[in-house]
């Protein structure tokens, strides 16, 4: 079974193409204006052995805003789309990442609902051409768009702004890897005794 998604959305504000295998390798292509941005896409590919390839231009001349919700939006999409009926999956991941002095537990339930909460808190603005404030935004549209439940909290902050978002991303690409895990002994079953996921 192929698991994978091939995602485009062109709009009056950015144009995306988005391809994306849940049984990769980690391997990644990532081209948007934002320098910072294609790092952690680069850290969630690699840490979740998602292939990945995104290409997004957009209006960065007036705000990052844009191109960094869209990106959310179609690899969102892309997650709910690649799953498929979901029969087989662990549904549930989690993972407890240390990023030097920064604990980060973020918890996946691709339970076909919506949620998101988080704990982090800013102390820069940006991170070189990143701006801080569009990380709640961006992880809000994937879990939308995927129709997941999905919580980032910091058990220990740190200090470090760059340390902070690296072990957010990587802790949720390790987290959503395992829920989209198939569970030889259930791999014909849906994971909910509702039988709908």
């Amino acid at each position: 079974m192929s698991r994978t998604a091939k995602i485009e959305r062109t709009t009056k504000e950015t144009q995306i193409k988005l391809e994306l295998d849940l049984d990769g390798i980690g391997k990644y292509q990532i081209d948007t204006p934002i320098g910072f941005f294609n790092h952690m896409l680069e850290l969630f590919s690699k840490h979740g052995l998602f292939d990945l390839t995104i290409k997004a231009t957009g209006d960065v001349e007036y705000d990052d805003h844009h191109i960094i919700e869209d990106v959310g939006i179609v690899l969102g999409q892309a997650i709910n789309k690649a799953i498929g009926n979901k029969k087989g999956i662990k549904r549930y991941g989690s993972q407890i990442l240390p990023m030097d002095e920064v604990l980060c537990l973020t918890a996946v339930d691709l339970a076909g609902r919506f949620a998101y909460e988080d704990n982090y808190q800013p102390v820069r603005e940006k991170v070189n051409d990143f701006p801080t404030e569009m990380l709640w935004h961006f992880m809000q549209q994937v879990a939308l768009e995927a129709k997941m439940n999905l919580h980032i909290q910091f058990l220990n902050s740190g200090r470090n702004e760059h340390h902070r978002l690296e072990a957010i991303f990587k802790s949720f690409a390790r987290a959503l890897r395992e829920a989209c895990e198939i569970e030889e002994r259930a791999k014909n079953q849906l994971p909910s005794t509702k039988n709908k996921l």
